[in-house]
């Protein structure tokens, strides 16, 4: 069964969970578009979750997500008052959700975590899960070491639960391609960071467009936390730092407040500016119902090219 049909949605298609911009605005306007939105709650207080529910269901009828940081000390009460809300899924992150499983499965509420690597896979599903988001290394922000193409063919072998496929999908053909290594749906962030409707700042979004394929770098991988971003002053710096095997505390000075610098003063050669690599892909801002349409097909198209290749090949 596919996302569409296990949410009775227009696209297989979820938004990631970004930091600071996966509000409950964008979150409804992708739902209301046809595909899932999600509600990024990160470091938020369980107050500041329950209004930003309220604010989405204010705003769309359909289904949406909301994704658990899992290191957030409120993450107990935040459950709560997912399931006191009924929301249609969670996405987790930076820990095991195994401990809310049964709660959140028994309100019909589905649980999906994200992950960098079979064993963590193997380790979730046995906790419970309804399924699996395989986020690749192409992706921006948190990554790990796989990329997209490695990784979900051989979580999708481990388990016997729903894999979504995420990190370095922007094209009809990247989500076909997830597709045929056994996908259900895709997850998609850096497209969608050039949406009508994306809160980031306009620099951000310049920043993506003009992005080309070598644009970006991982950092972090020092401290056991890389996370792709923007190769600007920055991310250079702390590169410089990073290969020169600087304290923790020198590093984190560098990107304390990175992140918010980009999103919301759109500094962007100080600031933490995710993006995936596809981001050499993201040419125009557009509204996010035409960038799924697009999207669609473009996945048609590629479909049908596909099958005149078998066919000129005689296989």
């Amino acid at each position: 069964m596919n996302i569409k049909e296990i949410f009775n949605v227009e696209y297989p298609i979820l938004q990631g969970a970004m930091a600071h911009i996966a509000t409950p605005e964008f979150a409804a306007a992708v739902s209301n578009a046809g595909a899932l939105g999600i509600i990024a709650t990160g470091a938020m207080k369980p107050e500041e979750v329950k209004e930003a529910i309220k604010k989405c269901k204010q705003l769309t009828a359909k289904p949406f997500g909301v994704n658990l940081m899992l290191m957030n000390p409120y993450s107990d009460e935040i459950v709560d008052i997912i399931l006191e809300d009924k929301v249609a899924f969670v996405t987790t992150g930076a820990g095991n959700p195994g401990k809310y499983c049964a709660r959140l499965k028994e309100a019909g509420i589905k649980i999906y975590p994200v992950v960098n690597s079979v064993a963590l896979a193997k380790r979730l599903v046995d906790s419970g899960v309804d399924g699996i988001i395989a986020e690749g290394t192409e992706s921006g922000g948190h990554v790990g070491e796989l990329t997209t193409m490695a990784l979900v063919p051989q979580i999708v072998q481990a388990v016997h639960v729903p894999v979504i496929a995420a990190g370095g999908i922007a094209s009809g053909a990247q989500l076909n391609a997830c597709l045929a290594l056994g996908a259900v749906g895709v997850q998609i962030g850096t497209r969608f960071l050039v949406s009508e409707e994306c809160p980031v700042h306009k620099n951000y979004q310049q920043a993506v467009i003009k992005a080309k394929d070598l644009d970006t770098i991982v950092t972090g991988r020092n401290l056991g936390a890389p996370v792709r971003i923007l190769k600007n002053q920055m991310a250079l710096q702390y590169r410089k730092l990073e290969q020169a095997n600087a304290e923790k505390e020198e590093l984190e000075v560098i990107t304390l407040g990175a992140l918010r610098r980009a999103v919301f003063d759109g500094d962007m050669k100080h600031g933490s500016v995710m993006m995936g690599q596809v981001a050499g892909m993201c040419k125009k801002i557009q509204p996010i119902k035409e960038i799924l349409d697009e999207l669609m097909h473009e996945a048609k198209t590629n479909k049908e090219e596909l099958s005149n290749i078998w066919q000129e090949l005689s296989i």
